[in-house]
């Protein structure tokens, strides 16, 4: 079947692209496999097609937000109360009522607002990226803009981010388990197959949302969005709920089970002064404004307010948190497992050291790599060839002073262009035919070179398995046998060099007559490179704060022994041995395990095996990854950490937290935002909750006794709306103690209040009771003041204890003025708004009036002042005596 020679359809993509030649779809694509789309072609398709993007989750409306308002069972109690007290004639207070609900909700709509949109902002930062030939330059696009007929080149990990049509393909294996439920890798090539073939069977097709386990090649895309293969499926599939978060299911729990006890204390409540002789439509309205006193409202709004403030700090400090519920699991955290490259160390490869049969070239260099006589140098038959080597099997490149790739093959790159052998010159005379890409299992690479009958192999990998592929060398010009006594000393110069700190790599080639000859026979050995790549500088002082924050660091890498325990021993890891990759194929017990601080040589599998064996220690593991076969022990570790610049897409789709800048020290950050982050919901729970303890004591225990009510309804509900917002607010956003690092991590399934919060909530609680109950007992059976002027005294003085009590939220053992709630401004601000609008309840005549409150006297403001101080100033001493 032809295709048709005019512009893409519509749609994207010829009918069937896998049953045609990738000639004629490139042809009905309009574009080339050498250059790809020009800037604008590419530009005005995507204006035809739209953006590469499946129909997205619709945001959360305003509507939406602010309806959620109303449903919580504690506003329909407030609004029954309301329509109760507008039926029995009860006006004033039936608007006033209405009032507060509706200020209520005002307060919650503005904060979760800002919530759930700082959430979506921040979901926004991770955006997938995809590596495309445009106008014969490589370049990494956002995947939303790529079209069809852009030119896509792909290699192990990257996630497929549109529908492609395989041009060329080495080695090449994708995982379709998301699209097919076929949980084993698809061998995949460039052959047409028939246009019947089902979609599992189509070997030259790569699907969006599908991945790539191995190998690496060059696609077409043809088509983006909603016409792709996982587009049409989006369209059968129901949007569904975003999961709930551990957190959050903590927090409901939390709240459900408070509601139930203060039902039934309010309705206790309201009995017992209907039982007195009260009025009971004042008692049913009483019992209600207990239930909304005694229960945080404002709860779930603060928790998200924290959580989101502390998402936009981390990835203010480049770490991006993928799930919510990995927030309160890093303050938890008691051991990283961390790779050495990109992450310990600057990811920022120098070639330092070249060794070949006849020069140990040793270039110790101040800024980079410095030759002061590269042509002399480059003379050099066997450094020159090793260089050659180098240069041809790399898949990185330098174009236009942009450097793509693995830090280790730029650094070839970079060290061939100074001695004078640059890449494309290099490709001119020696064009590329196939690859055989990296195998974790070979540990090497190979790419085949030349035209004709005449094809020259470029090996590298790891020293020692490309010296066991080697049975010659070549010296002085010339190739001759290599006896086992000398691969053992190269193998021998190998540990010297690793020893030293240095990632080592061993090269080899080969001549053949054919372009699809075994790669990894008879090889030639050249010698070895030497390449830098030196410790952060930041590293050494983020594990010490690890060690004194109780975390323990493990390195686990795929690097040699000696090179591992070099690099661990200056960073101050550990001096000890390390486990080699290789020991754990004997059984080994995971107590054995938990003996080693250095892993090298180890493979994806062994990563997990390590990882399991910490975890059934009872540990909480962090774990860094960037390859697509890290994946696994990324998803099954408590935080997976990707790594941002390096790191493949699979590795960060399965990982919980993105490192922006693939630094070890932002874990640290990380890890100390979470600590923090739990600790101010853990500060504002107590807070809220002696608060409303006090609240429902007061009148629990006057309608218990028999005594007049001490606070009417339209203030409770008015104190309750001053305190659980503005404080609260204000302690969620906290900065944290200086001293929070200094702790040990706190147990994974530790409860958010523990017996000691239980313990705060009580005494701080009782002691607001205590002072309110006094200043009305003494106004009203002592002084003997009219009672409006009784109640005025002890609504502002459980007005201002609960202010006060902000202080008791200070850490114990934190200094009594240099505090984190006192440093925390908005604790401030909020304070001084707090008791503004309490002065304005008694001072502003209309509001004074609706909450039947007058101005008190002088003595009386002594009275209320002394007696607001009494919780505050008792509460430090029990936090100084908690200390001792």
């Amino acid at each position: 079947m032809a295709l048709s020679s005019n512009h893409p359809s519509t749609t994207g993509f010829p009918s069937a692209p896998w049953s045609h030649p990738s000639r004629d779809v490139l042809q009905e694509l309009h574009t080339q496999a050498q250059t790809g789309l020009s800037k604008k072609e590419a530009a005005e398709r995507l204006q035809r097609f739209g953006p590469n993007t499946l129909r997205s989750h619709a945001q959360r409306s305003a509507w939406s937000i602010w309806i959620d308002q109303f449903r919580s069972l504690i506003v329909v109690l407030l609004l029954v109360a309301a329509l109760a007290a507008w039926a029995f004639g009860e006006t004033l207070e039936a608007v006033s009522v209405a009032v507060v609900i509706s200020v209520n909700a005002l307060v919650g709509f503005g904060t979760e607002m800002r919530a759930v949109r700082s959430m979506e902002v921040l979901r926004q930062l991770g955006r997938v990226a995809t590596r495309v030939r445009r106008s014969g330059i490589t370049m990494d696009i956002e995947a939303d803009t790529v079209v069809p007929g852009d030119i896509v080149l792909i290699e192990g990990g990257d996630v497929i981010t549109a529908d492609l049509r395989i041009l060329d393909a080495s080695n090449l294996q994708a995982d379709e388990s998301t699209l097919t439920g076929e949980s084993l890798p698809v061998s995949k090539n460039a052959d047409p197959v028939p246009e019947d073939t089902i979609l599992a069977e189509r070997a030259d097709m790569l699907f969006k949302g599908t991945s790539i386990s191995r190998g690496s090649g060059e696609a077409v895309v043809v088509a983006t969005g909603m016409d792709t293969e996982l587009g049409t499926i989006s369209r059968l599939v129901e949007q569904s709920e975003e999961p709930r978060t551990p957190l959050e299911l903590r927090l409901d729990r939390l709240g459900n089970k408070l509601l139930r006890i203060t039902l039934v204390i309010a309705a206790l409540a309201t009995l017992a002064g209907v039982a007195r002789g009260r009025e009971w439509l004042l008692m049913v309205e009483m019992g209600v404004a207990l239930a909304v006193a005694a229960v945080p409202e404002g709860l779930p709004v603060v928790a998200t307010i924290a959580l989101a403030s502390g998402l936009r700090e981390m990835a203010r400090r480049n770490a991006l948190i993928n799930r919510l519920s990995s927030v309160e699991t890093l303050g938890a955290t008691t051991v990283i497992l961390t790779d050495k490259t990109g992450t310990l160390t600057a990811n920022q490869m120098e070639a330092i050291r070249i060794v070949t049969a006849d020069i140990d070239l040793d270039t110790t260099p101040d800024d980079g790599y410095d030759v002061s006589a590269p042509a002399e140098i480059s003379s050099i038959d066997s450094v020159r060839l090793l260089l050659e080597t180098g240069v041809l099997c790399n898949n990185a490149s330098i174009e236009e002073g942009i450097s793509l790739g693995d830090p280790t093959e730029l650094a070839l790159l970079r060290a061939g262009d100074r001695l004078g052998i640059p890449r494309a010159t290099l490709l001119q005379g020696h064009p590329r035919v196939s690859e055989e890409a990296f195998d974790p299992d070979t540990r090497m690479m190979a790419t085949c070179h030349g035209e004709d009958d005449h094809f020259l192999i470029a090996v590298k990998g790891a020293p020692d398995h490309v010296l066991s592929h080697a049975t010659r060398i070549f010296e002085q010009g010339a190739i001759r046998p290599m006896s086992p006594t000398e691969r053992d000393d190269w193998l021998t110069r190998n540990d010297a060099l690793a020893a030293d700190g240095l990632r080592v790599l061993g090269f080899a080639m080969r001549e053949s007559n054919s372009s699809n000859a075994t790669p990894y026979e008879n090889l030639v050995f050249l010698g070895l490179a030497g390449l830098q790549d030196p410790p952060r500088a930041d590293v050494a002082t983020a594990i010490s704060s690890c060690r004194e924050a109780g975390v323990d660091v493990v390195m686990v890498t795929g690097d040699q022994q000696a090179t591992a325990r070099a690099v661990a021993s200056s960073l101050g890891i550990a001096d000890g041995p390390a486990l080699q990759g290789r020991d754990l194929l004997e059984p080994v017990s995971a107590e054995q395990l938990l003996d080693y601080r250095i892993f090298s040589r180890v493979n994806p599998e062994q990563k997990l095996q390590i990882l399991r064996a910490f975890q059934d220690a009872g540990h909480t593991v962090a774990m860094t990854g960037d390859g697509v076969n890290d994946a696994p022990a990324l998803k099954a570790a408590d935080i997976g950490v990707a790594m941002g610049l390096r790191g493949t897409q699979v590795a960060k789709e399965a990982a919980d937290m993105i490192l922006k800048d693939d630094a070890f020290s932002t874990i640290v950050v990380a890890i100390e935002r979470g600590r923090v982050i739990f600790d101010n919901i853990r500060r504002f729970l107590v807070f809220l909750l002696s608060c409303n303890l006090s609240e429902v004591l007061v009148v629990g225990l006057a309608s218990a006794a028999g005594a007049p009510l001490p606070i009417l309804p339209l203030q409770l509900l008015f104190l309750n709306f001053v305190t659980d917002i503005f404080p609260a607010l204000a302690l969620g956003v906290g900065t944290g103690e200086p001293g929070i690092m200094q702790r040990p991590p706190r147990p994974s399934d530790e409860d958010i209040l523990g017996r000691r919060q239980w313990v705060d909530i009580g005494i701080f609680g009782a002691l607001i009771t205590f002072a309110t109950l006094s200043v009305f007992g003494l106004s009203h059976w002592w002084l003997e003041l009219s009672p409006t002027s009784a109640i005025t005294t002890s609504f502002l003085t459980l007005a201002l204890a609960q202010l006060w009590n902000v202080v008791n939220m200070r850490t114990p053992g934190s200094p009594l003025l240099a505090n984190d709630v006192l440093r925390n401004r908005w604790v401030l601000r909020s304070l001084a708004l707090c008791v503004l609008l309490v002065l304005g309840a008694v001072y502003i005549p209309p509001l004074a009036a609706v909450l039947s409150l007058v101005p008190p006297t002088w003595q009386e403001w002594l009275l209320i002042v002394g007696f607001s101080l009494f919780p505050v100033v008792t509460g430090q001493w029990v936090l100084a005596w908690r200390n001792r």
